[in-house]
């Protein structure tokens, strides 16, 4: 089934964390949903996906109607998005849970000490 990607992002939109700072640009001819200034869903024709790793990606994959993302059959499905089911779009809650497992791994780095040099 096709989605559009404008209506994918209201429903985004409305499932997220009132306090969740979205952003949102169009890319590759769908949407890239951004969360603290890091993509973490992908909005196409395809459906809404989530970038998860580990075992969040593994758990959200294990719901039925739940599947990596692939944009075309010639090519490999995702190792970090994942299509979020069908029934998850008209249903806030089970959504927002996923939304924030997905934005949770965003957390900015951590500030690199700048190295020493030595003086002689």
């Amino acid at each position: 089934m096709a989605h559009d990607p404008k209506a994918l992002q209201i429903i985004l939109e409305t499932a997220a964390p009132p306090d969740l700072e979205l952003a949102f640009r169009p890319m590759f001819g769908g949407i890239m949903g951004y969360a603290a200034g890091k993509v973490f869903a992908s909005l196409s024709d395809m459906g809404l996906a989530l970038k998860l790793v580990g075992d969040d990606r593994a758990a959200l994959l294990a719901m039925a109607g739940a599947k990596p993302l692939q944009y075309e059959p010639d090519q490999p499905p995702s190792k970090s998005y994942v299509v979020v089911p069908e029934a998850m779009l008209s249903t806030s809650e089970p959504l927002r849970t996923w939304i924030v497992r997905s934005t949770s791994n965003l957390a900015a780095p951590g500030v690199r000490p700048r190295k020493q040099t030595r003086r002689s």
